[in-house]
């Protein structure tokens, strides 16, 4: 049996990877790997400290190469390292090396990056401001840049969305 194509979901907060992701398991008959920061988060009563993002970030991997024996032809993926890293920069100004070098090899076949386009909702303790999901979208694009890392910029309304990204999957079905 043939592996799964890793198919990478990023984006700020509140831009909608969740639910893209969701949709795409549903119509490719595949399953998706959900946001384990965001099951950390309700699970704790409280967002991470900077040591446990490292945690937060192999978790999400053991998660994804678990999911890979089960996905069909795509397993989507809600979030890498590489936001766990961002997010680290963007609260405690730094890095934990390891992440770092976690987000920078972790390799997918394809990266989609959910643009900033929808309404931002608060959402508890995972989510800050429309100002903070601005800028770490600049940021993300920046990093992906310094990665040399090719994404679709995903935009529109969910059916806009999803329509982008079953034509970007659609050569890739029966590859």
């Amino acid at each position: 049996m043939k592996p799964p194509l890793r198919i990478a979901i990023l984006g700020a907060e509140s831009t909608g990877k969740s639910t893209l992701a969701a949709a795409l398991a549903q119509h490719y008959c595949s399953i998706w790997v959900p946001e384990y920061l965001r099951e950390f988060v309700e699970l704790q009563g409280r967002t991470p400290r900077e040591e446990e993002q490292i945690v937060i970030a192999r978790t999400q991997i053991e998660r994804e190469d678990v999911a890979a024996g089960f996905a069909g032809t795509f397993l989507f993926c809600d979030t890498t390292p590489l936001m766990t890293a961002l997010y680290s920069c963007f609260y405690w100004g730094r890095v934990d090396p390891q992440l770092a070098m976690m987000a920078r090899d972790r390799r997918y076949h394809l990266t989609l990056v959910t643009a900033p386009d929808t309404p931002w909702v608060a959402d508890g303790l995972q989510r800050e401001s429309e100002e903070v999901r601005q800028h770490l979208h600049e940021k993300l694009l920046e990093a992906l840049a310094q990665l040399k890392t090719p994404y679709t910029l995903v935009q529109g309304t969910d059916q806009e969305r999803m329509q982008q990204v079953t034509r970007l999957l659609h050569p890739l079905q029966d590859a």
